[in-house]
């Protein structure tokens, strides 16, 4: 570990809540192995703390998984469905950060991601896009994150084989999930 102190422009310390107005939990899927499927989460909500020592900072979430939107109400009932997320059973994926690395401009948050009562590790690559005065008298921050994961590894494992295509599969089991996040400092009570 190094001494060397990581420093932000602009950083300000303190609790965060998620502002799902403007913030944004996505996922791309490649589909029939030609094209790609893109979705998001229209209900979700977490908490950020930013501490003294940017590398001690720790993120929650939770997403509502009944909330899928990929644009087509069939496609999003199936995913709902015990085939994919099973929400009757498991309404919500969780995220519970366990460290925060620096890596060059950018850094990684490692936490614990649940899904399907399964929990793994995951590292997203993070992004800060900086911290500032909102006009209703507040602070926000912002940041974007990025990670791959197999959806396998939690048990969101239906597909099905392309008729004629060789080996080919309706959908990757590799899933891309995007993350824009704005963040409202909380006032001290």
């Amino acid at each position: 570990m190094s001494d060397t102190a990581v420093e932000i422009d602009g950083y300000v310390t303190g609790t965060w809540s998620v502002d799902p107005v403007h913030s944004e939990v996505s996922f791309v899927v490649r589909h029939m192995m030609v094209s790609k499927v893109r979705g998001r989460f229209d209900r979700f909500e977490g908490t950020i703390t930013t501490a003294p020592d940017p590398l001690q900072s720790s993120v929650t979430a939770d997403v509502d998984l009944s909330s899928v939107n990929t644009g087509n109400e069939t496609r999003d009932n199936h995913i709902r469905s015990e085939d994919f997320f099973h929400v009757e059973k498991h309404p919500t994926m969780t995220f519970r950060s366990t460290g925060v690395r620096p890596d060059g401009n950018f850094f990684l948050l490692d936490g614990d991601l649940t899904l399907r009562d399964v929990t793994r590790p995951v590292t997203f690559r993070l992004e800060v896009n900086g911290f500032g005065p909102d006009p209703y008298g507040g602070t926000r921050a912002g940041f974007s994150a990025t990670t791959e994961i197999n959806r396998n590894d939690w048990n969101v494992s239906y597909n099905g084989p392309i008729p004629g295509a060789s080996n080919g599969m309706v959908l990757s089991d590799r899933i891309t999930i995007n993350l824009e996040i704005e963040a409202v400092l909380n006032k001290d009570a």
